[in-house]
């Protein structure tokens, strides 16, 4: 088959089973979405050698890194493979050697996470779908440790960049908001308090749409777009 006609599951398998430019490394990546109200992590079947027995059927998209690659654009090569478009967000977690169990051969893994935003398909010929990190099937406990660490680092990250954005669609409603900050906060916020943080962060302006939610009247749609200032945007602070 052509490599231009081969899905991008056969390439990543290809890249996997090939290469001799590896550098001894795998680079892997937790994609991140919001399903069902809980963060979720992109998983994709495992690909064993012929009688080969696998021990998870899952694993985390992962590649061998190459001695010619930027570890940033293979992350990103990795992400596009399953979604079939660039992640909104890329940033590296950390490097993970500590002889825990990896699908790969490789002693050292350096994890990335990317956020999707909410609604987000991954297309069929993946062999994907997302898990949610609270009841995720069995994993390789290298890349399990991954999941941690880059959900831990998504919500650190919460108070000093606008990263809640990334993983929602391009307009969404002030409480579609503020329901996305407490999942990531971990605890409730009071709704005028947030409000008048979203005011003072100046990260966001509202369209001209409305949607219906529920009995009451609709809301309006906003849209995440923030206000040139000197420094980069920051996330929104909470006291």
């Amino acid at each position: 088959m052509s490599p231009l006609l081969a899905s991008p599951r056969q390439r990543a398998a290809t890249r996997r089973s090939a290469s001799p430019r590896t550098a001894g490394y795998s680079v892997d990546v937790v994609l991140l979405t919001v399903l069902d109200g809980q963060l979720a992590a992109a998983l994709v079947r495992a690909e064993g050698r012929p009688g080969e027995r696998l021990r998870e059927r899952w694993t985390l998209p992962w590649e061998p890194g190459a001695a010619d690659e930027a570890l940033a654009d293979a992350a990103e090569r990795v992400s596009r493979d399953v979604m079939g478009v660039g992640p909104h967000y890329l940033e590296q977690v950390g490097a993970f050697g500590d002889g825990k169990r990896h699908p790969g051969t490789a002693p050292l893994s350096v994890a990335f996470v990317a956020l999707v935003p909410a609604g987000a398909v991954m297309p069929a010929d993946t062999g994907g779908d997302f898990f949610p990190v609270n009841d995720l099937p069995a994993l390789a406990p290298r890349q399990r440790a991954m999941i941690d660490a880059a959900v831990a680092h998504v919500q650190q990250r919460v108070g000093h960049a606008p990263v809640a954005f990334r993983l929602l669609p391009t307009t969404f409603t002030l409480s579609e908001l503020q329901e996305l900050y407490e999942l990531l906060l971990d605890r409730r916020l009071h709704k005028a308090s947030f409000r008048r943080s979203l005011q003072a962060a100046r990260i966001v302006e509202p369209t001209d749409e409305w949607r219906s939610e529920g009995r009451g009247r609709p809301a309006q749609l906003f849209r995440y777009a923030p206000r040139r200032r000197r420094s980069a945007p920051r996330g929104i602070r909470f006291e």
